[in-house]
């Protein structure tokens, strides 16, 4: 194995220790947590997003004013994935079906794959998975942007893998499969693996939790 693709692996078992981490530490806290406590629960804070400006399904700009005073569920995906994209794309639209129509709740998704992620082709993937683009925002933009906002922020991974470690042209990134959570203040309150069959639900719980904090 080349001292590059070693370096690769590294970063990338390293990022994905800490998302593990993480979501060990979120259940720990959802789960062992003492009974009848649950009016005075908060989901812990596990950073702040700072600004941002990126452009999503439409050509527009949106930056971090945009969900101001709304709680936001973010992942990241590329429309040319050969994995697990579409699987977490799809678990996201289930969770917008079932939160009500005019609640203050917005989705995001972040694309890994700019160069070839234009606001149209985000279009019309979205439209696949009947997308509600008034609450559901597909974002491109500058590379540095949205690795510090994925990687930095939301604690996501995200690595490109070189040409020659991939398994097929499409095998470009390696990246998390969790959906994060943040509150109306921008801080990252949740991290859940869509991979967990109870992850919709606790996701769901998550929002309300933060929705009831929101009203307080």
């Amino acid at each position: 194995m080349s001292s590059n693709s070693r370096v690769i692996r590294c970063l990338v078992w390293g990022g994905l220790l800490l998302i593990v981490a993480a979501i060990i530490g979120t259940f720990l806290w959802n789960n062992l947590r003492p009974a009848g406590r649950g009016a005075a629960y908060r989901l812990p804070v596990y950073g702040q997003v700072v600004d941002f400006t990126l452009t999503n399904q439409f050509g527009r700009a949106v930056s971090l004013a945009t969900f101001r005073d709304h709680v936001w569920l973010a992942d990241i995906i590329f429309t040319r994935c050969p994995g697990p994209c579409s699987k977490m794309t799809k678990l996201m639209s289930e969770v917008q079906a079932a939160l009500p129509a005019k609640s203050p709740v917005k989705l995001v998704s972040l694309t890994t794959d700019p160069d070839y992620d234009t606001p149209s082709i985000l279009e019309i993937y979205g439209k696949r998975f009947n997308v509600d683009f008034q609450r559901w925002s597909f974002l491109t933009g500058d590379k540095r942007q949205i690795q510090r906002l994925a990687v930095d922020d939301l604690k996501l991974v995200l690595v490109e893998k070189r040409p020659e470690v991939r398994e097929s042209p499409e095998d470009l990134f390696v990246h998390s499969t969790v959906i994060t959570l943040i509150d109306t203040q921008g801080r990252l309150r949740g991290i859940y693996e869509t991979t967990e069959p109870e992850s919709k639900h606790r996701i769901l719980a998550a929002v309300t939790t933060l929705l009831n904090e929101r009203t307080r």
